[in-house]
């Protein structure tokens, strides 16, 4: 059955019949996502933009898709890409990060028979690469199978986003299917009471011996007390917050915060985003009916809403009213035992599709005393989400949790009657920014304990505190900025040449974009690391970061450093930055009068198909500056792929040698190759001194 199936145990059974499961689980997991786009009522929905900070739903169809391919890339499950126009432009843009791109100028939608031909492609080389991988038991995440894992379970996620997105559509551009059914059962609502919840010591984070799939910010270790509290029997239903609407809590700016009340003037919101006034009163939005409205079942709102609601009921009642933590909820659910996906007989709660393609009265499902401990909708918390303690990046996936690491994404807990696969387990860790709407309402506690408030974060991950330093930091043994040598050895070669546009690949955490910012009308910065280019909007967006540098052992500095100490304050509105595969970027990305790759050819998969195609960016007369130490590993590239560093005909033939033989047709260098030091420090007595070879490179007229 499409809508009841589990995620898959990957420590346990043979081989054999692992791969037998896990291929049954994507299978199901691709069909039920195909399905859930059959509510469209036809193509023309595809193009819509139903949520105004989100691509339209023809993006999301292909999205799922490209990410298989990318992801075992990646892994080097598989070598070869079956489109690499759709595997670029479906590849980022999901959530509402400062970084993405949803300028509609930019995007030539191909149509839906054209997207879903290539997921039939996709479809079938995945199930091919599940046939043939070979699979040794246990599944952990060093394991080749945590890629096609990775891709189901980020397949089964956007099952609910694009249910979200779905539920946005005009009402005449979806239709009710049997596979949707919702729930018809509606009352009166119950009056909600705050019930004793004792204090205890929370323990939550995997190890990597866990059984179950996971996400890199589940893994690590976190340990709290938590001091008695009161939580409200049940979700806080739509007859619940009605009374708020009623009092003119949207009105009222003292219940919302300053961030609430920003929200408030843009939205210009006076309900719940799926209730819909009429001249009768209210009716309610599912994802494919409008209905009446069910007063029983839990309002959805985002997490401002759901705070000012709090901050009102606290005036109201006295009493230090707030949404719960992600301690809080933890220590409520595991004292009920509650078991997890996918151990459980049935579902306990409206979860995992399991019950109905909807939300349900909010004293349907009883766990003890409480309803909803899970299920039903997500429910906000007061929690910025952050990794454990012994976090760590997953290499597959770098962009998943780290560019939320924000203080502004808080956590959703629960899940909600589309929450599957992962998202349905104890252990998952969502968030949202504040102001986006999932299917996710919220239950609220009445505690003392203070809440620290989140502080700007200093970057722990060690390879991006490195380049934050290298960028940033102090000189070092006498070895000028490198980022900034770069630009200003690019803006010396341009001499009279236009200076309009320059795009800087593998511009790593930003310095030389905004060196070179100084000089050109517009810069667009290049990265595959999604942890870079935070680090980047961040500079650009606040103009500060924060990163701690190891001394020793476990003792570390703490450094913060902002674009004013460096002249370079006030520069962000003429730099894009943009998370890329320089083996295929977006079309838009060219007539560049300057293109800068610094340390980039010796770690790309296949430096020559870069190398051969970049022209194709560049401007007539325009500028390619390539340095690069010439770092050749086969960890990065395999070696048929190096462009020197190599035996022809048993002599030596150079990196250099290479670039001839690869940019010779469209380009001649400029000068002689000059040597560009740069310094990376590891610890207070632990650095690395390299030398790039830089070359400059005209391109014909």
């Amino acid at each position: 059955m499409l809508r009841n199936t589990r995620t898959t145990i990957l420590n346990s059974g043979t081989p054999d019949e692992k791969r037998a499961e896990i291929l049954d689980y994507f299978h199901k997991t691709y069909s039920i996502d195909e399905q859930l786009y059959e509510t469209l009522a036809d193509d023309a929905a595809f193009y819509l933009r139903a949520e105004p900070l989100r691509h339209p739903l023809i993006f999301y169809l292909g999205h799922t898709a490209v990410f298989y391919i990318n992801k075992l890339i990646v892994a080097k499950v598989i070598e070869d890409r079956i489109n690499p126009r759709f595997e670029s432009m479906f590849a980022i843009g999901v959530d509402e990060m400062s970084w993405d791109d949803l300028n509609d100028e930019n995007y030539d939608w191909p149509t839906v028979a054209e997207v879903k031909a290539y997921r039939d492609q996709v479809r079938q080389r995945v199930s091919d690469a599940i046939e043939a991988l070979p699979l040794t038991m246990p599944i952990d995440w060093d394991n080749p199978f945590w890629a096609i894992m990775m891709g189901i379970e980020h397949q089964r996620i956007h099952l609910e986003t694009s249910s979200v997105i779905i539920r946005r559509v005009p009402i005449d551009q979806v239709r009710q299917l049997p596979l949707w059914d919702i729930c018809t059962d509606t009352g009166a609502a119950p009056q909600n009471q705050l019930l004793e919840v004792p204090g205890g010591e929370v323990r939550i984070g995997k190890s990597r011996a866990h059984p179950l799939y996971g996400w890199d910010n589940e893994f690590g270790r976190h340990c709290f007390t938590v001091e008695d509290f009161a939580a409200s029997q049940y979700l806080v239903s739509n007859r619940e917050f009605l009374e708020f609407v009623d009092s003119g809590g949207y009105q009222e700016q003292a219940y919302w915060t300053e961030e609430g009340r920003r929200w408030l003037q843009f939205s210009k919101a006076t309900q719940p985003l799926f209730w819909i006034k009429d001249n009768a009163g209210y009716r309610f939005r599912n994802m494919a009916q409008e209905i009446d409205m069910p007063w029983d079942w839990p309002v959805e709102v985002n997490y401002l809403e759901a705070k000012a609601y709090c901050n009102w009921l606290a005036t109201k009642t006295g009493q230090p009213v707030r949404l719960p933590t992600e301690d809080e909820w933890y220590l409520l659910r595991d004292r009920h035992e509650i078991p997890d996906q996918p151990y459980w007989d049935k579902a306990p709660g409206n979860i995992n599709l399991e019950h109905w393609a909807s939300s349900c009265p909010v004293n349907r499902f009883a766990f003890g005393d409480f309803y909803d401990l899970i299920g039903n909708v997500w429910q906000w918390t007061e929690t910025p989400i952050t990794g454990f303690d012994g976090f760590e990046v997953h290499p597959y996936y770098d962009d998943f949790s780290t560019p939320t690491f924000d203080t502004q994404h808080n956590l959703i807990k629960g899940g909600s009657w589309i929450s599957t696969g992962n998202e349905a387990t104890r252990d998952s860790r969502y968030a949202f920014r504040r102001h986006f709407f999932q299917h996710a309402g919220f239950r609220y506690v009445a505690a003392e304990q203070v809440i620290a408030e989140p502080k700007a974060m200093y970057e722990t991950d060690d390879a991006v505190a490195q380049y934050c330093d290298a960028h940033f930091g102090p000189d070092k043994f006498g070895i000028a900025n490198f980022p900034k040598q770069l630009a200003e050895i690019c803006v010396s070669a341009i001499g009279e040449r236009p200076m309009k546009r320059a795009m800087d690949i593998g511009c790593a955490v930003g310095r030389t974009s905004f060196e070179l910012s100084r000089s050109f009308d517009f810069v667009t910065g290049i990265d595959f690391s999604a942890r870079f280019i935070r680090i980047a909007h961040q500079l650009q967006d606040k103009g500060l970061i924060h990163y701690q540098l190891t001394e020793e052992g476990e003792i570390v500095s703490f450094h913060e450093k902002r674009l004013s100490e460096f002249g370079l304050e006030g520069l962000g509105e003429k730099i894009e930055f943009v998370q890329g595969d320089a083996h295929n970027l977006k079309p838009q990305f060219s007539g560049y009068d300057l293109v800068l790759a610094a340390n980039l050819i010796d770690r790309l998969y296949d430096p020559k198909r870069f190398l051969s195609s970049i022209h194709e960016r560049i401007n007539s007369c325009g500028l390619l500056v390539i340095a690069s130490p010439y770092t050749w590993l086969e960890e990065y590239t395999v070696k048929e792929n190096w462009v020197g560093g190599v035996r022809r005909a048993g002599e030596p033939f150079t990196t250099l040698e290479g670039l001839e033989e690869q940019l010779g047709k469209q380009f001649r260098r400029l000068g002689d190759p000059r040597d560009v030091p740069f310094v990376l420090r590891e610890t207070a007595r632990k650095f690395q001194h390299t030398i790039a070879q830089l070359t400059i490179w005209e391109k014909h007229s």
